[in-house]
């Protein structure tokens, strides 16, 4: 009798079966994602109405099109840059980015990467409920007469949000099926935008930074254009806590250099979105200035006003189908991790639980306080506190020649002790003091004029440093501290360190926690 193959791969789960796994290691058997499906996810997820929103801010500061074009492009490409080398996390540990972060920050220490994608997924949710609400009610009554008060909003954002939520508990593979339809169907409706605005269209618009502007006008164009390029460089460097929740189902064995290739790209084309979102804003800047209003903006008002009737229907395809691409990527991550943190919680409980706390947040956000400067200043806020995490996590991963024991990574999650991303308490010292130093000066040196002004924030002219200010000191005072503080010669792989000493240290034995058990 001929024995049977054991070890074939068990065939593909269906898209409507929730998905089992939460962070622990995805098995190797189940890795059968490819560069360009993360490609798809992350692309898909700012192909979206609410990066066209975060595109007309540059309009919305007072640039003129070619400005914001330059603040744009030069937001993408540096967003891109940082980001793009946090996607060989997820391939080489087979877990999520803020698992990943217990080898820097310890393993207490990663539950920063916890926050950090709570307060993105936040930031980001709402975003997309916000514009894609607005799209649907506004074209609606469009269309359909449909009245434009409180409810109606009410219902828009809570269907919406709804769908949104249901996607995400179902999991992976149904996040990407909706990512590939969302990819593909939104570019073709932004191609069609260009057909429906591109007669309106005038690159010349000059904006209010103009040679017959009074001084005090002109002294504001720098610290608008670094403020509109920081706005357009937070949706890249959001990514950077939930690249690992898609690329951990690409395989070990993976190029690396296509990998993070897949994830510099997919920013990269994000272009499409930002540009459609700059160039229709400044033909409502045009033609319909009461929409471009600094104390009452609304851009998606705005673009329903001046669009020609035959694109109303398509407007609300991209923000429903759009909508739902960004909010299933920022919200999936967060139940995922979260069901780490509080281990009573399942990843569809812990997904149900984030959701409901943002829902709160959308509400809050849209009829209590001012939406754009809402937008702009939480934006601000990811940018500053995740950027200076995100050195600490590439400078570790190059000093540790990739190199992780995804055992040990799960100490956390499986609440126990010990093991080589043990080091003091749980705590890593260095990589912890590197970021709550460079993110704490991030904050002081934030400069949004008209909405948060740090206590150090004037001392750069009215220029917010505190991107730069944040990301330097974050890189010196880490591999400072890797010098001066040797790190155990146990948490390096076996080919040793690189660039930096280490010392020799017993490692702590794996133990059950006396006082935790796993549930």
């Amino acid at each position: 009798m001929t024995s049977q193959p054991t070890d074939s791969p068990a065939p593909a789960p269906s898209l409507t079966e929730v998905e089992p796994y939460g962070v622990e290691r995805i098995p190797d058997a189940e890795r059968t994602a490819t560069p360009f499906d993360l490609f798809r996810v992350a692309f898909g997820g700012a192909n979206t109405f609410s990066t066209c929103v975060l595109g007309a801010f540059p309009i919305l500061f007072g640039l003129s099109f070619w400005q914001g074009l330059a603040a744009t492009v030069l937001g993408v490409v540096a967003g891109a840059l940082i980001l793009c080398p946090m996607a060989v996390f997820g391939p080489a540990n087979g877990t999520n980015n803020a698992v990943s972060s217990s080898a820097h920050l310890g393993v207490h220490g990663r539950v920063v990467g916890s926050f950090l994608s709570l307060l993105t997924a936040v930031a980001f949710f709402s975003i997309s409920v916000w514009s894609s609400g607005d799209a649907l009610v506004g074209g609606a009554h469009r269309l359909f007469g449909l009245g434009r008060g409180t409810l109606s909003y009410v219902v828009a954002y809570a269907l919406f949000a709804g769908l949104v939520l249901a996607v995400c508990v179902y999991g992976f593979r149904f996040m990407l099926f909706v990512n590939k339809i969302a990819v593909t169907s939104a570019t073709v409706l932004f191609l069609l935008g260009a057909v429906a605005f591109g007669g309106g269209f005038d690159p010349s618009y000059a904006g209010t930074f103009t040679a017959s502007a009074d001084a005090a006008t002109r002294a504001m164009f720098w610290p608008s254009f670094i403020g509109a390029a920081l706005i357009v460089l937070s949706n890249p460097v959001s990514f950077g806590a939930f690249l690992g929740d898609w690329s951990r189902y690409i395989p070990a064995d993976a190029p690396r250099r296509r990998v993070v290739g897949a994830a510099f790209l997919s920013q990269l084309a994000t272009l499409l979105p930002f540009v459609f979102g700059l160039a229709t804003a400044s033909i409502i800047a045009t033609k319909a200035p009461k929409y471009v209003d600094p104390a009452a903006p609304d851009f998606v008002g705005g673009l329903l006003a001046i669009s020609p009737s035959w694109f109303f229907l398509p407007v609300c395809l991209l923000a429903l189908i759009g909508g739902m691409s960004t909010g299933t990527t920022a919200l999936y991550g967060t139940g995922l991790d979260f069901s780490s943190v509080f281990p009573r919680l399942s990843r569809v409980r812990a997904t149900l639980l984030v959701g409901v706390v943002s829902i709160a947040f959308i509400f809050v956000g849209r009829f209590a306080l001012d939406l754009v400067q809402s937008i702009s200043t939480f934006a601000t806020m990811i940018i500053t506190c995740t950027t200076p995490w995100m050195v600490v996590m590439i400078l570790g991963f190059f000093t540790r020649r990739g190199w992780y024991d995804p055992d040990a990574l799960q100490v956390f999650n499986r609440r126990q002790r010990g093991g080589r991303y043990w080091f003091t308490h749980g705590w890593n010292w260095r990589g912890m003091t590197a970021w709550w130093v460079s993110a704490l000066l991030g904050v002081l040196f934030t400069d949004i004029p008209g909405q948060f002004v740090g206590p150090l924030g004037d001392l750069a002219n009215g220029v917010d440093i505190s991107l730069p200010l944040s990301l330097a000191v974050a890189a010196v005072l880490y591999l400072t501290l890797l010098w001066l503080f040797p790190e155990p010669r146990a948490a390096y792989g076996p080919e040793g360190a690189r660039w930096v000493p280490t010392r020799e240290m017993p490692v702590p034995p794996i133990t059950e926690a006396p006082t935790l058990t796993a549930v």
